[in-house]
This record gives structure tokens, sequence and C-alpha cells, in this order.
């Protein structure tokens, strides 16, 4: 049930609020968003300290968050595939599957872009 109050900056806060609670809950249960979390930590200051123009800098972070944001949703799909039945279900499954092939092509997405932009500083 939504609150009565929903609006303005209330809303904004309470978004807030439960936005934090998502990641947190990512970060507790999902091993996958830990290790490309942890990855994207890594990376960052790398994107942030090499010398490339401003929208090569732009795409290799952009990159990052790209991969962040799609296991969220992917991770999102596979609880509510989960809390909907423990049986097994093609359609769970090609839910499932399709959301880690987002997952895959976002990572595919990352690692190109950031071979198409550092390979030639350093070669």
């Amino acid at each position: 049930m939504k609150p009565a109050n929903n609006h303005g900056i209330k809303r904004v806060i309470r978004a807030t609020g439960f936005s934090m609670q998502g990641l947190k809950l990512a970060w507790k249960h999902e091993a996958a968003f830990r290790q490309e979390l942890i990855l994207a930590a890594i990376m960052l200051p790398v994107a942030l300290l090499v010398d490339v123009t401003t929208v090569e800098r732009i795409l290799l972070i952009l990159g990052l968050f790209v991969v962040l944001i799609v296991e969220l949703l992917n991770s999102a799909i596979e609880a509510v595939v989960d809390r909907i039945s423990d049986e097994i279900h093609p359609l769970s499954g090609q839910a499932k599957d399709i959301a880690s092939a987002a997952v895959f092509m976002s990572l595919f997405f990352c690692g190109l872009t950031w071979l198409l932009i550092l390979v030639p500083k350093f070669i």
C-alpha cells in the first residue's frame, strides 16, 4: 500500500532510501554484483587517471556503470522468478537466461570499450 504523503521531497527521500536498501541487499546476497562492484572500484581510478579524451573517459566509466545496472536488473528478475515458484518451468528458465545474456552483453560492451580505447594508447 502506498503512503498517502508520497509526493514531493518526501517521495525523493523515500525512493533514495529504497535504492540504498536495494544496493545493500545486492551486495549482501549477489556474489556477481560484489565481484563486478569491486572490479569497477579498481577500474574507475584507472579511467580517471589514464590519458584519454573526455569522451573516451566517459565511455570507460559508462561501461562500468552499465555492467552494474544490468547486474542489478538481472538479480531483480531472478528474485521475482524465484519468488513466484520453486517449480522448474521453461518460462522461468527463459527469463533467467535472457537476463543473464543481458549481463553478458554489458560485460562484452564494457570490455570491448576498454580494449578499443586503451590498447591503442599503449601500443
